[in-house]
């Protein structure tokens, strides 16, 4: 029996083992590397917040210049989660092990629900590819068992959100997750108003429900902070626009081209915030037209971000790494592969923002072929059913995908 043959045959509960089996071990190599490397200087600058964390608190930290620190740029779930970290490491655990530790259980749980969406739109074996795709992804594992950092769990929550909305059908919970994708780091924030639409566009409890859930979740985490030191949230975190290397997408291109500084000046400053505007747009079209499909607008949307984006960080490689397995698994694999060799050079180099220039010439690849998956992306989501799968609450036994299908079926147009 031919290997396409004998995953066909694969029930629900078997191929959801194997990806399931396929996330731990990925969680195991990106732990193995945390607890053995020092990683990138941003292990230290999370220490060091850990530690400011302790001594002013996860609300009033905002409003304290850290010397020796960039500018505290987190969201205030990050501080809870600083300080809850700063406790475990009086135990004896090193603190650079933990700081990646969430990261990288996050990648766990993004590798099962990759899965959990895609079997519901491409065939079974397309969905455990995607999975196993998202385990052992180069980009992943190098940005979270090596760098660490907090996008790997905001992406999750973000993918959650819409995977309980529009699949599971459970909008208080998919508020909640919704929530805290913008708690521990804000970059989610352009898919919120595309994840109303669909709550909006199901119905008047749907959207009670989902805005219950949001609304209570922000105002627990964000209240405090909010009344008490709202401007240096706004300077710190809503108004952050990253750091000024060069590196990535239109600004390498703008400075590479020789354009004028004042135009650099303008996609660092009002362009930034057009170019948020631009996928909030494109996000809450595509929802509207295609509610059912909500996971995948989610993942265009932050590929779409990350294609604009002014900022450069090996990190912000996450926005588009899960999300490209959620288009298709062609493309995921093409994006883990070119920009996990982007990363993994890049982390090998005297440091994660002073990029080789063999790493700046596949993220300009990268670049380009994050362009095409999404242009390849938005056409299936038109193309789709536009109140995508039905809710399935018995799964059957087995699956069996027609003879013709193509092993990976997502990524035949």
């Amino acid at each position: 029996m031919g290997i396409r043959t004998w995953c066909d045959a694969w029930s629900v509960r078997r191929a959801r083992a194997v990806v399931f089996v396929a996330a731990a071990i990925g969680l195991l190599v990106r732990m193995l590397i945390a607890a053995n490397t020092s990683g990138p200087a941003d292990v230290r600058f999370f220490q060091g917040f850990a530690k400011a964390v302790t001594v002013y608190g996860p609300v009033r930290i905002y409003e304290h210049p850290l010397p020796g620190l960039p500018v505290y740029n987190h969201p205030p779930l990050a501080g809870w989660m600083l300080l809850g970290l700063n406790e475990i490491a009086e135990l004896g655990i090193p603190f650079g092990t933990l700081i990646r530790s969430p990261a990288s259980i996050a990648d766990f749980f993004c590798t099962l629900i990759v899965f959990e969406i895609v079997r519901r739109r491409r065939s079974l074996r397309t969905a455990v590819g995607c999975g196993i795709g998202v385990a052992l992804s180069p980009v992943l594992i190098a940005t979270s068992g090596y760098h660490g950092n907090t996008d790997a769990v905001a992406i999750a929550f973000a993918l959650a959100a819409a995977c309980l909305l529009t699949d599971r059908r459970s909008p208080l919970s998919a508020g909640v997750a919704a929530a805290l994708s913008i708690s521990v780091k804000f970059i989610p924030v352009v898919v919120i108003p595309a994840l109303f639409v669909v709550a909006l566009r199901a119905g008047r409890p749907m959207f009670v429900r989902f805005t219950a859930g949001f609304t209570a979740l922000v105002a627990l985490v964000w209240g405090p902070v909010l009344v008490t030191v709202p401007k240096n949230l706004n300077e710190n975190v809503l108004e952050y626009t990253g750091g000024a290397y060069r590196l990535w997408g239109l600004v390498r291109f703008a400075d590479v081209l020789g354009l004028p500084e004042s135009f650099i000046a303008f996609l660092r400053g009002e362009g930034h915030f057009l170019f948020v505007l631009i996928c909030v747009v494109v996000g809450v079209w595509l929802a509207w037209v295609r509610p059912g499909q909500l996971p995948g607008v989610v993942a265009v949307t932050m590929g779409l971000l990350l294609l604009l984006s002014t900022a450069s960080g090996l990190q912000y490689l996450t926005w588009a790494a899960a999300a490209m397995f959620v288009i298709g698994f062609w493309e995921g694999v093409a994006y883990s592969c070119l920009l996990g060799w982007t990363a993994v050079l890049g982390y090998q180099g005297r440091s994660p923002v002073r990029w080789s220039e063999t790493a700046l010439q596949l993220g300009t690849a990268g670049w380009f072929l994050l362009a095409i998956c999404l242009v390849r992306g938005i056409r299936r989501i038109l193309a789709d059913p536009p109140d995508g799968p039905p809710p399935s609450p018995a799964e059957p036994t087995s699956v069996t995908a027609p003879r013709t299908s193509h092993p990976f079926g997502s990524a035949v147009n």
